[in-house]
């Protein structure tokens, strides 16, 4: 069983298991699916345990591998609070033989277990990780950092708001106390993100009758993010995509309410 996160839930309503279930799969990825298809729920599914148990592919072949499942529309990591009387996030790994495109996805993460299709949704947008790593440059000018180094250091920004600091908090700690210059900004905000790592939050009592809440993540990185900001499953760095310098999000998305809103989550885990 998953010891923390990760653990497999099966997606609702799947057709039967058949033959030719992954057939459209390439041989890798058909492989790995029909695995995990055959786990029990709760069974972990991270890229080191399945590593181990598949020999025949690397903890890299089976990180590629989960991505094209997730693009394929077969597998979604997903952040949800859980647990008997205590508020505690946790990952778990939705999976289903049958493939499901991202509108069903959608409403899965919305609706729970009773899942239909919505309409279409809008562009991708960018994490609240990433745009917060956009606005040290805007805050300092010693810590300019370009599009490739905000998306490198993204996975550890995200963890920064995991761990319950809020994106004004995380600016407000990288840019305190710089030196007169700053040759390597992407260097030294890495520095940073690593060495000042909040320690994690202790577990707190639950409200009474805590409503469940759903965050989808990005298959490949964990960064988090509303499901239209992750077409098949995966942000824009792990479906290899660059990212556009006016790229500011999808239309009707309202970055600040979002951000507000993982506020909440974040005091909410506290």
């Amino acid at each position: 069983m998953a010891a923390s996160g990760f653990g497999k839930r099966s997606a609702p309503d799947q057709a039967p298991r058949s033959r030719d279930d992954f057939a459209h799969l390439p041989a890798r990825e058909a492989a790995i699916a029909a695995h995990i298809d055959r786990l029990p729920d709760g069974a972990a599914v991270d890229i080191k345990t399945l590593a181990k148990e598949i020999p025949a592919y690397g903890q890299q072949a089976v990180q590629t591998a989960l991505n094209k499942l997730s693009d394929a529309g077969h597998l979604r990591r997903i952040r949800e609070t859980g647990g008997e009387g205590r508020t505690q996030w946790v990952t778990r790994s939705y999976f289903s033989r049958t493939a499901r495109d991202d509108a069903w996805w959608e409403a899965f993460l919305g609706e729970g277990d009773d899942a239909s299709a919505p309409a279409p949704a809008p562009a991708p947008a960018r994490s609240v990780a990433y745009e917060a790593l956009v606005r040290l440059g805007r805050t300092e000018p010693r810590l300019s950092l370009s599009a490739a180094e905000c998306s490198a250091l993204e996975g550890l920004a995200y963890e920064w708001l995991r761990r319950g600091v809020a994106p004004d908090d995380l600016v407000r700690t990288l840019t305190a106390g710089l030196p007169g210059v700053v040759h390597h900004p992407g260097a030294f905000t890495r520095t940073r993100l690593t060495e000042k790592m909040p320690p994690e939050a202790p577990s707190a009592p639950e409200p009474s009758a805590p409503s469940r809440r759903r965050v989808m993540e990005c298959t490949g990185c964990g960064v988090p993010g509303r499901s239209e900001a992750l077409p098949g499953g995966l942000c824009r760095g792990c479906r290899g995509e660059s990212r556009r310098p006016g790229d500011s999000g999808p239309a009707g998305v309202d970055v600040r309410a979002y951000v507000s809103e993982l506020r909440a989550m974040a005091r909410a885990s506290r």
